[in-house]
């Protein structure tokens, strides 16, 4: 068993005093920015973990899992945690769940937060920003598991909950196609997160592969994909000549949104513009025409990432996580009004 690294190890590795380490680690004013820099790096690598909940160091479980999403207030995200969440409950876990905000920085401080309050295990859906992830190896050094679920990485110690989206976004694309549609815009957030990344990729296949050209001007990337976004999509795709005859958007609230704009500015839906959008929110079936969609299994994934973490942490021989690096879910196109050219 490792030996817990103490606050007097990480001022005798550094040469400070034991004091200033503790001032350091509880953000004390008196500590300079750059030594306060200087001991969490030392901490961080040495794997210290602060201590927060004496009693449970007997039996070195808190029964806390951190969950990490890049935002709240998406129905999708709501659905996954509802997923989690009952498969915590049902095995005696609590949920300690905080957001990154789509910055990499909060993320960051995130995680840190979650590893000094000695969490048995992380899951977490990574933000927009973030670059490297450097900040879970303090976790696999303490050998607590670390699964990542809809926006993964492809690193060696974790594994990934998610959907084929490459394969989600070609059936989408394909279906616009055999409905008649010859210009298709596709509308999606950053690249730099994998799930559009790979949408982008699914989107491109599809029209390569039925002899269109994929042209870049039809392809419109937003920081943050949602309703707020529409107009200024809805602008963009008026500008374009000739005008595009498909939209395919990465999030329903915003599809549904974008169709609003569309309608205000004379387009018929589905006869002028066909519209897809993507997660099967509840507000793809709450507007006039309903919206075809890719239904996204979120309350689902949240089940399958918190039993896979649960059977890891209570079985640790037989988990999953010791021998895969992704898990996918069946993902599906739901056709409705809202694409169909061809009755």
């Amino acid at each position: 068993m490792d030996k817990e690294v103490t606050i007097y190890d990480i001022a005798k590795g550094i040469g400070v005093s034991p004091t200033t380490v503790s001032r350091a680690l509880n953000n004390h004013p008196a500590v300079k920015e750059k030594t306060k820099k200087k001991i969490f790096q030392a901490a961080a690598e040495m794997g210290y973990q602060s201590n927060v909940f004496a009693a449970n160091l007997r039996s070195k479980k808190t029964n806390n899992i951190g969950v990490i999403v890049p935002s709240l207030n998406s129905s999708f995200q709501a659905s996954v945690l509802a997923g989690m969440e009952k498969i915590a409950n049902e095995s005696g876990y609590n949920l300690v769940i905080s957001q990154s905000l789509e910055s990499a920085d909060k993320e960051i401080a995130n995680t840190r937060s979650m590893f000094k309050s000695r969490v048995d295990g992380l899951i977490v859906s990574l933000a927009s920003e973030a670059e490297h992830l450097d900040h879970f190896s303090p976790f696999h050094k303490k050998g607590i598991p670390v699964l990542f679920y809809d926006r993964i990485t492809n690193s060696e110690n974790s594994t990934g909950v998610t959907i084929d989206n490459i394969q989600a976004a070609q059936v989408a694309t394909n279906h616009m196609i055999d409905q008649g549609c010859r210009r298709i815009v596709h509308v999606l957030g950053s690249t730099k997160i994998s799930v559009y990344a790979d949408r982008l990729k699914g989107y491109k296949y599809a029209l390569i592969d039925r002899g269109f050209q994929y042209e870049d001007e039809l392809v419109i990337v937003l920081s943050e994909i949602n309703e707020l976004a529409a107009e200024q999509v809805v602008d963009q795709i008026m500008q374009m000549k000739p005008l595009p005859d498909g939209v395919f958007v990465s999030n329903d609230a915003c599809a549904a949104s974008c169709m609003n704009h569309l309608k205000q500015r004379g387009i018929r839906i589905p006869e002028d513009m066909s519209i897809v959008g993507f997660n099967n929110e509840v507000i793809s079936r709450l507007v006039e025409p309903k919206i075809t969609t890719i239904n996204y299994p979120g309350f689902e994934m949240g089940e399958v990432a918190m039993r896979n973490l649960i059977n890891h942490l209570d079985e640790p021989e037989t988990a999953i996580l010791h021998n895969t690096n992704r898990i996918t879910l069946r993902s599906e196109l739901l056709i409705r009004e809202s694409s169909l050219k061809k009755k």
